[in-house]
């Protein structure tokens, strides 16, 4: 793994791990297409880290409330907030932790993958233009977090995408396009820090070099803007332009696949 090839996964990391086009797909997809070889578990460690920090940092006031108003058992918002997070990151925990094995090997074929680019796009497609926008987050409540949890739980599945199937979960059951991105960030916060944490306790202090902090830096300033550019992109617009570029990008993996 070189410098370069470090910030350029990092940028596909940031912007994948926040926008609903799949981090996953993405990193298997790049390398398959240059040629390139997989970078291995201390690099995975490092995009890791540095989307839990992009992630941290944006939304620390919102987690500080939740998990101070939750532990106090308080009934505000945060507070029941707080805990159906919670609640709706045990699915996809539970089928992480099971079918790690299947994700880095059965999971990652580019075939597979470039079907549920397309698939899980016209899902979203779907969900986003034939959804009625009422619910704001204070209106989430145990049914919303439970579906959308369970939802997570089919990203450990490249081109899925755990912010896309979530937002689409989200807008299915009458989220806001805003408050289903805003929702899904905070969801995946437990997921991305539990991952990042079980992969850096795999590695030595020696295997952090130079392009492992490139990933981390890289990754962790590309992901905050594009969850800063996300929620205000949603406040006007529609999903249409993340659909087109998942269902282009599919048939491109697709085409590439065959005529290889």
């Amino acid at each position: 793994m070189d410098l370069l090839q470090a910030v350029i996964l990092g940028v596909v990391q940031g912007l994948g791990e926040f926008l609903p086009i799949s981090s996953s797909a993405h990193l298997v997809l790049v390398p398959w297409l240059m040629g390139w070889p997989y970078a291995g578990l201390t690099f995975d460690v490092a995009l890791h880290v540095g989307t839990l920090l992009a992630i941290v940092v944006f939304f620390w006031r919102d987690w500080l409330a939740l998990i101070s108003e939750g532990l106090r058992a308080r009934r505000t918002l945060e507070g029941r907030l707080f805990w159906l997070l919670l609640l709706g990151t045990v699915p996809g925990g539970t089928v992480g932790y099971l079918l790690e094995d299947q994700a880095e090997t059965v999971f990652r074929h580019p075939l597979l993958i470039g079907i549920m680019l397309m698939v899980m796009g016209i899902f979203l497609y779907l969900a986003d233009t034939r959804s009625i926008s009422v619910k704001k987050l204070e209106q989430i409540g145990l049914k919303e977090s439970l579906f959308i949890g369970i939802s997570q739980a089919l990203a450990i599945i490249p081109g899925v995408s755990r912010s896309g199937i979530t937002m689409t979960m989200g807008r299915l059951m009458g989220l806001t396009r805003e408050t289903s991105a805003r929702f899904s960030f905070l969801l995946a916060t437990p997921i991305i820090a539990g991952a990042g944490m079980k992969k850096l306790s795999e590695i030595s202090p020696g295997d952090i070099n130079t392009p492992f902090i490139a990933g981390v830096a890289v990754s962790a300033v590309v992901g905050f803007w594009a969850i800063k550019f996300l929620l205000k992109y949603l406040a006007r617009h529609t999903y249409t332009l993340f659909v087109w570029y998942r269902f282009l990008l599919g048939l491109l993996v697709i085409t590439v696949y065959v005529f290889r």
